[in-house]
């Protein structure tokens, strides 16, 4: 049975939808689990006193949050929580930024060896084609779930020896940092929404054809010479990105009113 407090406020100027996704937000944060069937919307009416159109926007808007999922035939579900990641603005690398938010980061290395660079990576790299480049690619977990496939591309001659480190669990770029002397200060990063191809669906457990985000980054020493490429690609159903957006300019000063454009808007009130 719910207290006052878990009801609708019939007299409040809030609209009855937007309390019922706080109401229902906070059971799947405390009380209902990834995976769990939440009542139907004629179950909800009843228990809330509302209307099926307030449930369904209610219902409607909680997945556009990626908070629950519905099966055709079955119900709505609670939605596994999305891993929220600063990789879009931070130079920093997937392994410390999941540690950094309290999560159990674990990488499976699939590939780290010596071969040339192709016409893309060497564009990207700013290396002549056919230069020796070391290609890392990783398949990395967090708390126990793929999340991330990424391969890097570094110029061998920054890096010798890198094939021959085991970078299982372990971050490229605090190795990079202490045992090479090499300290990212800025990079270039583009996110984009795409598919997921056989291999991609495989290893990170998701069906072919899968949203997935994809990141492609470059990162700059302090000189100016690129040390990385990576192309990753990152599951759309368990991956938000969190980007924090800095004004540049101080508030922008409306123009003279002989300035002013016209309008056809006629005032209302």
């Amino acid at each position: 049975m719910n207290t006052p407090s878990d009801q609708i406020d019939f007299t409040s100027h809030v609209p009855y939808y937007l309390q019922l996704m706080n109401l229902l937000r906070a059971k799947i944060n405390t009380v209902w689990k990834p995976g769990e069937q939440i009542p139907g919307e004629q179950e909800l009416c009843a228990e809330y006193s509302v209307s099926r159109t307030v449930v369904r926007q209610t219902l409607r808007e909680l997945e556009l949050e990626g908070l629950i999922y519905r099966r055709k035939g079955k119900g709505t579900f609670v939605a596994e929580p999305k891993i929220n990641e600063n990789l879009v603005q931070r130079l920093t690398g997937f392994y410390q930024d999941m540690v950094e938010r309290g999560l159990k980061p674990r990488t499976r290395v699939l590939k780290n060896v010596l071969t040339t660079a192709s016409r893309k990576v060497a564009r990207y790299l700013e290396i002549p084609e056919g230069s020796r480049v070391v290609e890392l690619k990783r398949l990395r977990y967090v708390n126990d779930v793929p999340i991330q496939l990424v391969t890097s591309y570094l110029p061998y001659d920054l890096v010798p020896g890198l094939t021959e480190v085991d970078l299982t669990d372990r971050s490229l770029y605090e190795f990079l940092e202490r045992e090479m002397g090499l300290f990212i200060t800025r990079g270039r990063r583009s996110i984009e929404a795409v598919s997921a191809n056989d291999e991609e669906a495989k290893l990170l457990d998701v069906p072919r054809g899968a949203p997935m985000v994809m990141l492609d980054s470059v990162s700059y020493l302090a000189d100016g010479r690129v040390v990385e490429y990576y192309h990753a690609v990152h599951r759309g159903d368990r991956s938000r990105f969190e980007v924090e957006l800095v004004r540049a300019h101080g508030p922008v000063q409306p123009p003279a009113s002989a300035d002013l454009p016209r309008s056809n808007v006629v005032p209302q009130g």
